[in-house]
C-alpha cells in the first residue's frame, strides 16, 4: 500500500477568512472554493479550510483547550514575518525561544514561526 498526504485541514468559524490569512503568509493561491471548504497550495502541498461554526478554539498551552494541530513555518526574517503575521490579525503567543515564536491565527489555531 502506499499512501500520501492529501491535505491538512483547519476548522474555523470563517474558512474563507482564515485561507486569506494562511494564503497570504505562505504565498501559495487559493486553489479552490467549495462553498465552506476553501484549498490553498502549490500543487505539491495543500492546506484546507472547513466550515466548523461551533468550533472552540485551542488557548496554547492551556490542556484545557488542546492545539489539537499546529503548523511550524520556516521563515527567513522572523522579525520580518512577525511583523506581517500581526498585520495581519494573529496573536503572539510566546517568544520565549531564539528563532522560535508561537502565534495564534486569527481563528484561535497555534502556529509557529521558526527561524534557524
Amino acid at each position: 500500500m502506499t499512501a500520501r498526504l492529501s491535505s491538512v485541514v483547519l476548522d474555523t468559524p470563517d474558512p474563507h477568512a482564515l485561507a486569506r490569512f494562511y494564503s497570504e503568509l505562505l504565498e501559495l493561491p487559493i486553489t479552490k472554493v467549495d462553498g465552506d471548504w476553501i484549498d490553498i497550495g502549490d500543487g505539491a502541498s495543500r492546506i484546507s479550510f472547513q466550515l466548523a461554526p461551533n468550533h472552540i478554539p485551542p488557548q496554547w498551552p492551556d490542556p484545557n483547550y488542546p492545539q489539537q494541530v499546529h503548523l511550524d513555518i520556516w521563515v527567513d526574517d522572523i522579525d520580518a514575518a512577525e511583523a506581517k503575521v500581526l498585520r495581519m490579525g494573529a496573536q503572539l503567543l510566546s517568544a520565549k525561544e531564539a528563532g522560535f515564536r508561537v502565534y495564534s491565527d486569527p481563528a484561535g489555531h497555534p502556529f509557529c514561526l521558526e527561524h534557524p
